[in-house]
């Protein structure tokens, strides 16, 4: 389906201005110079928490190409109506905006932005010295996120083959909704793109838009919802509740099981602690610390990220600041599997 155009849609031409800056005197004071920047900007009128693909064009003429738009961010309206501002390209050139509502894409939820404490405190239970040090950060835009984690049909109908170990093949009942298992990181990324070339094709994401794996401080976030306790249930000091929400060594009976049986987070999201382990897209590293907006994770490294623990984890691994790094084939990949962000490119 594709997305619809809202009939409170507004195209709204900007002109960038080059702006001088302005040196201002006061009596008796030392002369100041103040630098003003001009941004473009949309009016948005519509429902308010609809969610908006708000996107540009350059050229006026473009305006009725819907390959010619280019999806800045998505948008979930606060207010109606919003005074919507583009700080991505100050003062350079014109740009032509619409808002557009935009369809939620089939088992997807809509993680807003926001800020939250990366990392585990240095006094939680269980927690391991390579959760810290806890780094304040800002997820600056909006993204969708899979409500569950891909599964084997999921991916066997996208690419033909379904690499789990958890089949009939190896005496296992045949369910096609347990997670797909047993992927490298290059398999997730791989599945990411032919997802995006899939959905480009069909007109329902923007030609900029991607799937693509979450960031690790997307993921944590994500998996938290604005909580900072142990679990995003609650700290639940004893693991008494966690086998409502999580598969995990005490149990699974050691396999997987299919998506969403367990409660799902705040924020909709189900099978984040446990079931199977879940790629990230960071190379592995030690947090930054500090005050961190977007973090990328390491530029480079030997493993990338995996969160969220598995049907074979300990109770303390399926907390939500637990990280580790998974580098096949040094690492056993049995109990890897994934779940996709959608998003503007980069």
């Amino acid at each position: 389906m594709k997305p619809r155009i809202s009939k409170d849609v507004r195209i709204l031409s900007i002109l960038f201005l080059t702006v001088l800056a302005m040196g201002l005197r006061c009596s008796a004071q030392t002369p100041a110079a103040l630098n003003l920047q001009l941004y473009g900007g949309l009016s948005i009128t519509g429902a308010v928490g609809t969610v908006y693909s708000v996107e540009y064009v350059t050229d006026l003429a473009q305006t009725n190409n819907a390959s010619a738009w280019r999806c800045l961010e998505y948008l979930q309206l606060p207010a109606s109506p919003y005074l919507w501002v583009d700080k991505s390209a100050p003062a350079t050139g014109q740009r032509f905006y619409r808002a557009v509502a935009f369809a939620p894409p089939t088992n997807m939820v809509f993680i807003p932005p926001g800020t939250f404490r990366w990392g585990s405190p240095t006094n939680e239970v269980d927690r391991q010295v390579w959760e810290g040090p806890q780094t304040a950060v800002t997820i600056s835009r909006g993204y969708w996120m899979g409500k569950y984690l891909v599964t084997q049909g999921d991916y066997l109908a996208l690419t033909g083959n379904n690499p789990s170990t958890f089949t009939t093949n190896n005496g296992y009942s045949d369910d096609l909704t347990r997670p797909v298992d047993r992927v490298f990181w290059s398999d997730a990324t791989a599945y990411c793109a032919q997802l995006t070339q899939r959905e480009r094709v069909a007109g329902r994401i923007g030609t900029n838009c991607v799937y693509r794996l979450p960031t690790e401080a997307e993921w944590e976030y994500a998996c938290r919802a604005w909580t900072s306790t142990r679990f995003s249930y609650g700290d639940d000091p004893g693991y008494t509740n966690l086998t409502d929400y999580a598969w995990y060594k005490d149990n699974s009976g050691m396999m997987t099981h299919p998506v969403g049986q367990k409660l799902p987070n705040p924020w909709g999201l189900y099978d984040m602690h446990g079931n199977v382990w879940e790629w990230c897209q960071d190379w592995y590293g030690i947090y930054p610390g500090g005050i961190a907006v977007d973090p990328q994770g390491a530029v480079s490294g030997t493993a990338h990220v995996v969160r969220g623990g598995d049907w074979g984890s300990l109770a303390g691994d399926c907390r939500s600041a637990h990280r580790t790094g998974g580098s096949p084939p040094i690492f056993f990949i049995l109990d890897f599997g994934f779940r996709v962000v959608l998003a503007p490119g980069q």
